[in-house]
């Protein structure tokens, strides 16, 4: 394991020919094909789960599932089992089945800490599902906000709201005053990856062009790793995920994406070093589907050097 597929080390290379060498050799030993302890109790530790998964078109859905910490667990350094089960209309629910291919990511926003597995379905319960670990690595802090979460009453049947390509006045509200965005991005024969991104409020743009809803996200410094825009570069389409921290609201979207290198759209967003331009293909809002809310936000310090479209 540690190997970075074709798509990672096309965009490595692009930033300098001698840098896919350099990040197999450096960063490639830390992706595992288990779990170390560390990041088993991490797990454990959560109420959350961010899970990216593929329908049938291969349009890569964004997920979160909950429960009390421990609802998630690990009783081998291969395997975590994830006692949960998707809520009533998330696009997730039709993708778990047996060898699914699935991108999960552990992340605890009090303390910034985050950890990413990748792995496939190996079986299922009525209590939820396992998942075989094929990739285990660690995150860096940056860019996550931290809140603390708290328990509330769960909706017992959440309204589902839809939303077509071009987005309503409720969902184009979430994107723009978003500080948090979770992105699903797959590639053929590679697996699923699900990822975090973070910035000031107003760091997504959403425009209504032609009729249908595009999004631009700022792609700020990161670990050159590049999962997601990697898979993008193979497959150039993406899941999103936005939460309402206040009121427990959920906006999925699966979109098609598009990289943005370069231009005075790219220089103009401070801390960019590129930009996603996501074009809305469908969606839904799950009024009250996540039963936790969250205390108001300590942005990260590296925002500093951010901007917002505003």
């Amino acid at each position: 394991m540690g190997r970075f597929h074709a798509g990672e080390r096309a965009l490595q290379a692009r930033l300098h020919p001698d840098l896919p060498a350099r990040m197999q050799q450096s960063a490639g030993p830390a992706i595992r094909d288990f779990m170390p302890d560390q990041h088993r109790e991490f797990f454990a530790m959560l109420p959350t789960l961010f899970v990216g998964s593929v329908d049938g078109q291969g349009r890569p859905w964004a997920s979160v599932l909950s429960g009390r910490p421990g609802f998630v667990l690990s009783p081998d350094p291969r395997i975590l089992h994830v006692a949960a089960k998707p809520i009533a209309g998330d696009p997730l629910q039709d993708h778990l089945r047996l060898g699914a291919q699935l991108g999960l990511l552990g992340l605890q926003p009090e303390t910034r800490r985050r950890n990413r597995m990748n792995g496939h379905v190996a079986t299922l319960d009525d209590s939820g599902f396992t998942v075989e670990v094929e990739q285990s690595f660690g995150n860096c802090p940056q860019y996550i906000q931290a809140r603390a979460p708290r328990f509330a009453a769960a909706a017992q049947t959440p309204p589902v709201r839809p939303e077509t390509a071009r987005l309503s006045p409720r969902a184009a509200a979430l994107l723009r005053q978003a500080d948090t965005l979770f992105i699903a991005t797959s590639a053929d024969g590679e697996g699923v990856d699900m990822s975090h991104r973070g910035g000031r409020p107003g760091f997504l743009r959403v425009e209504e062009i032609d009729g249908a809803t595009r999004i631009t996200l700022p792609d700020f410094r990161g670990n050159k790793f590049f999962n997601t825009l990697g898979n993008i570069a193979l497959n150039p389409r993406a899941g999103l995920l936005v939460m309402d921290y206040a009121t427990g609201d959920l906006l999925q979207l699966t979109t098609h994406a598009e990289i943005i290198w370069d231009g005075p759209e790219v220089n103009g967003f401070a801390g960019a070093e590129r930009l996603l331009r996501l074009g809305v293909e469908a969606g839904h809002i799950i009024e009250g589907g996540l039963p936790l809310r969250w205390s108001e936000p300590q942005y990260a310090p590296q925002l500093a050097g951010t901007g917002n479209w505003n």
